[in-house]
């Protein structure tokens, strides 16, 4: 598709239209082929641009209200250049609405037409909810209890189901050529499901166990059957991620974990009240980034609870919003709030209805607000909008992350004493500031300053003390000068 970049002055009004509420302006109209290039960021180590704005697949495309067709907004978010898809095997009919519009763009392998270049041009990302990769349940006919994430095929059904819904027939078949860019383990919550994730990788691979989902996403990534779960040796997807809401500590034990070079990507929530809980922003994101994982914004709008709807899970087509923001909070600062958090490539935003008038349509102003000026938003901006939507709700919108901590101590400090004394301990989680660094004490006395970095792995930070002192501890420190110390520890 053709971008013309609209005139500074042009583009200044219907900002400033957008910021003040989004009040109409009389004869103000554009066609979509005069919209500015889509702004695009590396993704990670994937090795593919995408753009800052991708198309999220709940909204109406799960949800879906009797007086919307979710597929035009697919085709728009085409046509508009924006080359980020998500979806879910969670989402209802998502992935088959996304089907239903593939087919009118020619995307299905094997038919007359199949525009090769076009899906190659896009990055098209599933999920699966599953922890396990065989079938735990029994088979349930259709498409069954997708609420709970599993239809009795396990996580490898899902992906198969993926390609069905979105490639093929709808009923399991899928032609050859049909694959995923990525597929996510979904909505990661604890450590016991990290566990289950790396099962057949941390331990033996037994075929005539279970296993987790990893090793076999391995396996129809790299076209191997070391699972015994792709005889075929397909190649279905590209790259493998995982998603979270809730707590960021167990997603940061989920990257460490990979020493596998499995995880590509993260979608994850954030917006300007995530400090107001166990943040994001300053524990999993800076981990993700260090990793160079592509990192996916989500829940930019809190789910639409920044706005009219209830602070919790949406579950019906009433809940899906509809409207672009208020005058009391745009929508703009919120998009640029995601997409200036350092680490964040795209944004997903799911949308409720397109309109011709682009001053009210979710996905051009969407569009324009991922747009993101070479200065980004400032840090007093950011600051400012934190505290303007800690009014909202009383800043309880986001339910979907864990309730929030101050610093905390290093983890898991231990001791060693052999001929010298080794002290070793993992990241502290942090709450108001980026950490900053870790300080050693013998008895009372400072004898170490070490600097924090982003925990990637397993092995631990770590100092040596050839003096041998009666007791130790551990400080964890925050760019603000907030202090933890860990519990003494004695020779």
């Amino acid at each position: 598709m053709k971008h013309h970049t609209l005139s500074r002055r042009k583009f200044v009004k219907l900002s400033a239209a957008a910021a003040a509420g989004l009040t109409v302006l009389p004869g103000f109209r554009f066609g979509l082929d005069q919209l500015p290039i889509p702004m695009k960021r590396m993704f990670g180590k994937t090795g593919f641009e995408v753009t800052t704005l991708g198309l999220g697949g709940q909204a109406s495309l799960q949800w879906t209200p009797e007086d919307v067709d979710p597929v035009p907004i697919i085709m728009k978010a085409f046509k508009m250049g924006i080359n980020y898809f998500d979806t879910s095997n969670l989402y209802a009919d998502s992935q088959l609405n996304f089907g239903k519009a593939f087919k009118k763009l020619n995307l299905l392998p094997g038919r007359p037409g199949y525009d090769r270049e076009l899906r190659e041009s896009i990055f098209l990302t599933t999920k699966t909810h599953i922890k396990w990769a065989k079938p735990d349940f029994p088979d349930i006919e259709g498409v069954g209890n997708w609420t709970q994430g599993d239809h009795g095929k396990g996580a490898v059904g899902d992906l198969k189901r993926s390609l069905s819904q979105m490639f093929g027939d709808g009923k399991g078949n899928y032609p050859e050529g049909a694959y995923v860019n990525m597929i996510l383990m979904h909505s990661l919550n604890n450590t016991d499901e990290v566990d289950v994730l790396y099962k057949g990788l941390e331990t033996p691979l037994d075929k005539n166990e279970n296993f987790g989902t990893l090793v076999a996403m391995k396996d129809f990534r790299d076209g191997t059957n070391l699972t015994g779960l792709n005889p075929n040796k397909e190649r279905l997807i590209r790259h493998i991620g995982f998603s979270g809401h809730l707590n960021s500590p167990a997603m940061m034990e989920m990257i460490r974990r990979d020493r596998f070079d499995l995880l590509d990507g993260m979608l994850v929530a954030i917006n300007p009240n995530d400090k107001r809980y166990l943040n994001h922003q300053y524990n999993v994101i800076p981990v993700a980034k260090a990793k160079n994982m592509g990192i996916i914004a989500m829940k930019v709008f809190a789910d639409g609870a920044m706005y009219d709807k209830e602070a919790r899970w949406s579950r019906t087509p009433e809940d899906v919003v509809r409207t672009v923001g208020t005058t009391e909070l745009p929508s703009k600062p919120l998009v640029e709030y995601a997409l200036t958090t350092p680490g964040i490539h795209t944004a997903i935003i799911g949308i409720g209805q397109i309109s011709d008038d682009h001053l009210k349509c979710q996905l051009v102003q969407n569009y324009y607000a991922a747009q993101i000026a070479p200065d980004g938003m400032s840090e007093k901006k950011r600051l400012q909008l934190e505290e303007k939507t800690g009014s909202v709700k009383n800043g309880q919108t986001n339910w979907f992350q864990l309730e929030r901590a101050e610093l905390s101590p290093p983890n898991n400090v231990i001791l060693k004493v052999e001929n010298e004394v080794e002290i070793t301990w993992d990241t502290a989680y942090t709450a108001d500031a980026p950490l900053s660094h870790y300080e050693v004490f013998r008895e009372e006395k400072r004898i170490a300053l070490v600097s924090h970095e982003p925990q990637i792995s397993k092995e631990p930070f770590g100092f040596k003390d050839s003096t041998r002192g009666s007791s130790y501890r551990v400080v964890s420190v925050d760019h603000a000068g907030n202090r933890s110390e860990s519990v003494l520890l004695k020779v």
